[in-house]
């Protein structure tokens, strides 16, 4: 990366890192860690340390000056493994897996998951299956509310941020809870309002959202890969089915 880059990147990471924390210690009291556990428990998870309620992605410290930035992912929210304090990274699950897999297999596209891909969260707020947002919202009272609705508008301004910064692609993995009424329409509707201000489309920052933002199946139980599968083009190029694909997505969720 550029000299500039590198220098907004660092400014980028460290307010990253300090929002986490500042929300970290206000969740990370007894009765949050308890009913996130007694919803876990509910869904019939396995019991498991609960070490972080909020979580900073740690995978964001090993990028360097010298770092190729070529893509944003964008998941759900913080699961069991990634909340775990020898982890504290996002996509390093059965998930994260998958997602390297599919591009270690197509080399094609010329990314690797774990060097050239940054990897956000619509919310770092912590449970151990996303529906559970929604009951620990309901269950813990306004404050954490609170924080679940703000962190997902920061988060949307990270990745927004992070993809001018680098002139990449955002891939925005898992849909389902940013339909209407969804725990994710606040990140959607955030990401949206970033690009569109009071532009029309296909003119300046919305000419980006199109050609950047890009909306797919979770790579969770293999959907990514099977959903890019069933609607893939064989005459197409594998870069130009995803682009196909994503776009059918995004037009479901943002109209657009």
């Amino acid at each position: 990366m550029t000299e500039n880059q590198w220098t907004e990147f660092v400014k980028i990471r460290e307010d990253f890192k300090q929002h986490v924390k500042n929300w970290n210690d206000a969740l990370k009291t007894d009765s949050i860690v308890a009913l996130q556990k007694e919803l876990a428990a509910a869904d019939g998870v396995p019991e498991y340390p609960l070490e972080n309620s909020v979580v900073y992605n740690t995978a964001f410290d090993s990028v360097t000056s010298e770092s190729s930035v070529k893509l944003i992912v964008v998941g759900d929210n913080p699961g069991k493994s990634e909340q775990l304090n020898k982890n504290r990274t996002y996509l390093i699950g059965q998930s994260g897996k998958i997602a390297e897999g599919f591009f270690r297999n197509n080399v094609e596209l010329g990314i690797d998951f774990r060097k050239n891909v940054l990897i956000l969260n619509k919310t770092p707020v912590h449970t151990a299956k996303t529906k559970e947002l929604v009951q620990l919202c309901k269950k813990a009272g306004k404050s954490t509310a609170d924080i679940v609705e703000e962190s997902q508008k920061y988060m949307a301004e990270l990745a927004f941020q992070l993809q001018q910064l680098f002139s990449c692609e955002i891939w925005i993995v898992g849909y389902g809870e940013l339909k209407p009424k969804g725990i994710f329409t606040g990140y959607r509707d955030c990401l949206y309002r970033l690009y569109a201000g009071n532009a029309t489309a296909g003119s300046g920052k919305m000419r980006d959202f199109e050609k950047s933002v890009f909306v797919y199946q979770h790579f969770s139980m293999n959907r990514f890969t099977i959903d890019l599968r069933e609607k893939s083009k064989p005459e197409l190029m594998l870069s130009e089915n995803l682009h196909t694909v994503g776009i059918l997505h995004r037009q479901e969720i943002f109209g657009i």
